[in-house]
């Protein structure tokens, strides 16, 4: 945290401009970054969050503007230049490699090397080290990262650019795969650097973090700042949801509609078991009700989800769709059975990114659009963008290619993927992780109203509060088990909490 009342800036950012073709990312950002600040950037998907990342980075250079570094005009050429200078990024989409070890990560790209000679054992000792100092000792510098779950892949990312003589950190999202206890401990880490006069440049859609660990905030709409410097403790965020949307979006979730006395079950889960992983987990969904599986980052919860879509086949249970057994560990059979997922990593596990809009979205109807053993790209595009105005997924335009667009809209393709598939059954992942105010609020209403149509939906979120805000019922999970079900009226998040600390039900 600051406490000199007039320190000397060490990162700004004059009237930044970068254009790709004829689309403008960056219109005008002006951003100032003290020494051993938390400095917060805000904005909805699409206000140019990431190609500032990206160009204080050295991905991406400017068109026009200034970047000054501790009082002189810099170029950062690359991103080896912007960690000679002192800058490191830690981006939301994991930047690991899943076939290397831990240490073999921390150091890609700059070896530790004695003589010539790579220093396996000095790489281990640094990076046990720098577990320590990251809370996570007993992750061993010698395992594959490809067995690590998500949060810890983070905790490698975030190790890696601790492994560089740092004076600014870049965090893109760096809690969105944390639970509870390692948002405290990344808040511990991000406090020790502060410390130290290390600055730190925190984006995050969570509100209540800025307001637990910033400092100052600089709000981005539509590539240009529309808000900057902003003290965090005179700017409720009463006052930042318009600056970033435009409107007043209030933090609410959607009406739910009551579900029918007579609603079939359309999801059955008995018993499935996978071991070493979950247990005799058992659920049901009726048409037109969300159910949520509410727990802690690591107990399982994206494991039963996969297992009952057939990506992973169970040890012994079964998984059964409007009253049909569907084969164990097959994807083809949910499917077949109308039913569609949404995975958490959607860029890694659920999208084709090189590829355009329409081709995402019709991925799993290929054979509707076959004429003669021929695709009709034609009716692609048509179906497509017939969902994609019903979603709002702006610009509507089908031939887009889905890795330039933001995380809320490549989100919405998922949605309209299914929407075309015409799915009974919808399992949901972190369906807003990543995506901003506005866009998670649109969410939000889709999902309701699929579910007021009549379909099923199944729910994972690491935020409590949203599926406790978006499901009908909950079963609370923890160490593979269920603890609890719960109407999600008769519940709330210090319910939940308790319960999985004690590993009972209340």
């Amino acid at each position: 945290m600051i406490e000199d009342d007039h320190p000397v800036s060490l990162l700004e950012v004059r009237g930044l401009v970068k254009t790709f073709g004829s689309a403008r990312a960056l219109k005008g950002v002006d951003l100032q970054v003290l020494p051993g600040e938390v400095h917060c950037v805000l904005g909805q998907n699409g206000a140019g969050k990431s190609t500032l990342i990206k160009t204080l980075s050295g991905a991406h250079q400017p068109d026009e503007g200034e970047i000054v570094w501790n009082g002189e005009p810099v170029t950062i050429e690359n991103p080896v230049a912007a960690l000679e200078l002192g800058i490191a990024t830690m981006y939301q989409e994991l930047d690991v490699v899943d076939g290397l070890s831990i240490a073999e990560n921390i150091y890609l790209g700059h070896e530790l090397a004695r003589g010539g000679v790579l220093s396996r054992r000095e790489a281990a000792k640094r990076t046990r080290d720098l577990m320590k100092r990251l809370g996570h000792p007993q992750l061993s510098p010698s395992r594959e990262v490809g067995t690590l779950s998500p949060a810890n892949k983070q905790i490698v990312s975030m190790a890696r650019a601790l492994s560089h003589d740092i004076k600014l950190m870049i965090m893109d999202e760096p809690s969105a795969v944390l639970d509870s206890e390692e948002v405290n401990n990344l808040f511990r880490v991000v406090d020790e650097l502060t410390s130290q006069g290390i600055a730190v440049i925190y984006i995050s859609h969570r509100l209540e973090e800025i307001e637990r660990i910033g400092d100052r905030i600089t709000v981005l709409k539509d590539g240009a700042s529309v808000g900057s410097n902003l003290p965090v403790a005179q700017t409720p965020p009463r006052e930042l949801i318009p600056l970033m949307t435009g409107t007043d979006v209030a933090h609410v979730f959607p009406q739910r509609a009551p579900i029918a006395d007579d609603a079939p079950v359309v999801l059955e889960v008995e018993g499935l078991t996978l071991a070493g992983v979950f247990e005799d987990v058992s659920l049901t969904v009726r048409a037109g009700e969300v159910v949520g599986l509410a727990g802690l980052v690591g107990s399982g919860r994206s494991e039963i989800l996969e297992t009952i879509y057939g990506h992973r086949k169970p040890t012994s249970g079964t998984v059964s769709v409007g009253g049909r057994r569907l084969k164990p560990g097959s994807v083809g059979a949910a499917v077949a059975a109308d039913m569609g997922l949404s995975p958490e990593e959607r860029k890694s596990q659920g999208l084709l990114l090189e590829e355009p809009i329409y081709r995402n979205a019709t991925l799993s109807t290929f054979s509707r659009f076959a004429k003669a053993g021929l695709l009709d790209e034609a009716a692609e595009r048509r179906a497509t963008e017939e969902q994609m105005k019903a979603l709002e997924l702006r610009p509507a335009e089908p031939n887009r290619i889905t890795r330039t667009l933001s995380g809320g809209n490549q989100q919405k393709i998922m949605l309209a993927r299914w929407l075309i598939h015409g799915t009974k059954v919808l399992v949901l992942d972190e369906p807003t992780r990543g995506v901003d105010v506005g866009a998670r609020v649109e969410i939000y209403g889709l999902i309701r109203d699929l579910a007021a149509a009549g379909t099923a939906i199944l729910v994972v979120s690491s935020e409590i509060e949203e599926v406790l805000g978006l499901a009908d019922r909950a079963l609370i999970i923890a160490d593979g088990h269920v603890l609890a079900e719960r109407s999600t009226a008769d519940i709330d998040e210090h319910g939940v909490l308790d319960m999985v600390m004690k590993g009972s039900a209340a």
